[in-house]
């Protein structure tokens, strides 16, 4: 009886670590949060390296390194401009620049930190966000938003990619 039990038990849990070796989430993390002393919004995002070098290959159609030993400037500048393409913020009905300031690694994901200035006031926020969603049907970019310290959060996908919040 202990033979069967100790059996049924390795192979439910074979059954279950296979299983989860098969599937592979594609999902990034954005955080955008008003700092209203600097009138500024600060955003952090957090994406895994792999899936983001596949869609800069993908999209400027040459080996991407970002986040890699073997990264360059031409690597970051891809980077950069993949998110002007990519990633929009309008404030109030008008557009606003984005200003891409940084990455850094935190293991395997890339995080990319992004600010907007001269934000006196949020009304409306619309938000345009396709990153690696045209690279991968699959990925999913969760938006969590902390303004006037109310909190929301939209869930960008290949047939969602804007949404308006309002404060």
């Amino acid at each position: 009886m202990k033979k069967t039990a100790k059996f049924l038990v390795l192979f439910m849990m074979c059954i279950g670590l296979s299983s989860f070796g098969l599937h592979k989430f594609y999902v990034s993390i954005y955080q955008i949060d008003y700092v209203a002393e600097k009138k500024e919004i600060h955003i952090t995002a957090r994406i895994f390296i792999d899936d983001l070098n596949g869609a800069l290959e993908q999209n400027f159609k040459t080996k991407i390194h970002v986040g890699e030993e073997n990264e360059s400037t031409q690597d970051v500048e891809y980077l950069r401009k993949y998110f002007a393409n990519h990633f929009a913020i309008e404030v109030n009905n008008q557009k606003k620049d984005i200003q891409f300031l940084s990455k850094s690694l935190d293991g395997n994901v890339v995080i990319c930190y992004f600010k907007l200035q001269n934000i006196k006031k949020i009304n409306t926020l619309k938000i345009s966000n396709s990153a690696l969603i045209h690279w991968n049907s699959e990925q999913q970019n969760i938006i969590q938003t902390s303004i006037y310290k109310k909190k929301q959060s939209v869930l960008f996908k290949e047939e969602i990619t804007s949404a308006v919040l309002k404060f």
